[in-house]
């Protein structure tokens, strides 16, 4: 699975990204995580299966949604600050099987 994970300005996301690929290893999940800021996330969607979307950006979501054509949603505010990594993945999970 390859999971773009998006917020601002791609930094507190970058934060999460290195959580979630711990995570990833500790938990033996075979995929990847990129984080981007919304700037930067238009093009390169083509390379993912799923978006993520930082709480502070969560008002965005139609418009991701309706310009990448892939599953998307917002991230919890509590599991986004926490990095609750079971939790996102749960999302994740859900996201992937509509």
């Amino acid at each position: 699975m390859r999971i773009m994970l998006v917020c601002a300005g791609g930094m507190s996301s970058g934060l999460l990204m290195k959580q979630m690929r711990s995570y990833f290893q500790e938990n033996g999940i075979d995929g990847t995580i990129q984080a981007m800021s919304m700037a930067n996330c238009q093009d390169p969607y083509h390379q993912y299966d799923v978006v993520l979307i930082g709480p502070q950006v969560g008002y965005r979501l139609a418009d991701i949604r309706e310009s990448t054509g892939l599953p998307c949603a917002v991230i919890p505010s509590f599991d986004y600050a926490t990095a609750n990594c079971s939790n996102i993945m749960k999302l994740v999970y859900q996201l992937l099987q509509k």
